[in-house]
């Protein structure tokens, strides 16, 4: 122990740094030579480093308690568990987009969790990895003209049924996010289940990253009404620029106030 803390000593902090954040050393030895060591930018370190574990473990108990469904639902034999949700619902432009998604009985992604409560860097980056890792996934897109046909609840179920046509293999269960489905597959429907299930919370990323991605690219074609930060919801810039421009073929006609100023 005295010789670990002579070699102690003569690290710099840098190099403690180094072996606590990019070696990932964290035994027990190295960890209570750090706590006896009385140099202040040591001390820093340490603090830093147990902010991080702890960050670390509640976002480990949060996936494993997402994941409660998806393993009750595996006692029962079901192999293929598909999570649904959508992005849209409310906005007054754009498309309602659905996603439906099967993760392996392997994936772990702390963090994942509602896309809403996640950064846009989150997001994207999660998108990236869900869709690498997925043993399958599909997106359902309504347009506006379509929702002010049926209404945005029944776009909505369309777009959730087209997303689970494109899944192969097929699904042996679905878990909904609040929505409930007429389905060949027996499904359960779960408030805020983005929250509560990393398959939807999977699926609800893969549906606002692919709808933001599509608002953005609105936006380059009707660029006065801020859809590539508002996302089509009614901000005061977007119900400005309706007043002031007028609607587009994006917005949805039977939302108010939209249409009103038709």
């Amino acid at each position: 122990m005295r010789k670990r803390s002579i070699l102690m000593n003569k690290m710099t902090i840098q190099e403690i740094e180094q072996q606590l954040f990019v070696d990932g050393e964290d035994s027990q030895t190295f960890i209570q030579t750090l706590r006896k060591d009385e140099r202040k930018g040591v001390q820093r370190i340490l603090d830093k480093w147990e902010r991080l574990r702890e960050k670390e473990q509640l976002l480990h108990k949060k996936f494993l308690e997402m994941t409660s469904f998806e393993e009750a639902l595996r006692h029962q034999g079901f192999q293929f568990i598909a999570g649904i949700d959508e992005a849209g619902r409310g906005p007054l432009a754009g498309p309602v987009v659905a996603a439906a998604v099967i993760l392996p009985e392997d994936f772990y992604l702390p963090g994942i969790d509602d896309s809403k409560k996640l950064t846009e860097q989150k997001r994207e980056d999660y998108f990236e990895r869900i869709k690498l890792e997925a043993i399958s996934f599909g997106v359902g897109i309504i347009g506006a003209a379509e929702i002010d046909t049926i209404n945005i609840l029944e776009a909505t179920k369309k777009a959730m049924l087209e997303a689970v046509t494109q899944l192969a293999p097929n699904p042996d269960y679905l878990l909904i996010d609040a929505v409930k489905l007429e389905t060949p597959y027996p499904s359960e429907s779960l408030i805020k289940g983005d929250a509560r299930s990393i398959t939807i919370a999977a699926a609800s990323i893969i549906a606002k990253v692919t709808r933001d991605r599509m608002m953005k690219e609105i936006s380059r074609e009707y660029p006065e009404y801020g859809f590539s930060s508002n996302m089509g919801y009614g901000t005061a810039e977007h119900l400005e620029a309706i007043k002031r421009y007028g609607v587009t073929p994006y917005h949805r006609k039977s939302f108010a106030p939209v249409k009103d100023y038709i």
